[in-house]
């Protein structure tokens, strides 16, 4: 039902985008500015040019949106997490976290260098694709993990 709706509102916008590709302006009496699709015949008048509509697809801002709400609860949880409970790691155990949380760190690291130099080395498209996608996840997982956490 959401798909056939879209179609019609499509419908319904793309003949009224189509004609509207000349516009006139002009100012009444009054000092009113009057806009219209019709060439007017009793006033002087500007033509106005019209760009072409951007088009943003909604999919993708939703689904970032739903990145992000889920980072932000991660993140609360987390910070909730630390602030209380009543729990205490002994000395060794948090140093050894530290260590395990820096060594993986490092490692997302590293492979951010190893994917920036294969797509400065040149790639074809599919590899480019790939390397991006690759590139965009490590990064939020160092994001996520060692600059957020």
């Amino acid at each position: 039902m959401p798909r056939r709706l879209a179609a019609l509102i499509a419908l319904l916008v793309i003949p009224a985008v189509t004609t509207a590709e000349r516009m006139y302006t002009w100012v009444d009496d009054q000092g009113v500015a009057h806009f219209t699709d019709i060439k007017p015949g009793i006033r002087e008048y500007k033509r106005v040019e019209l760009r072409t509509p951007s088009l943003i697809p909604m999919r993708e801002n939703i689904t970032r949106g739903k990145r992000v709400s889920t980072i932000n609860q991660q993140v609360s949880r987390s910070l909730e997490a630390g602030s209380g409970g009543g729990r205490t790691l002994s000395d060794k155990q948090e140093a050894r976290e530290r260590e395990r949380k820096n060594a993986r760190c490092e490692g997302y690291r590293d492979k951010l260098d190893r994917i920036q130099k294969q797509l400065r080395a040149g790639y074809s498209n599919d590899q480019g694709n790939r390397l991006r996608r690759q590139r965009r996840e490590v990064s939020q997982k160092l994001s996520r993990e060692c600059l957020l956490g």
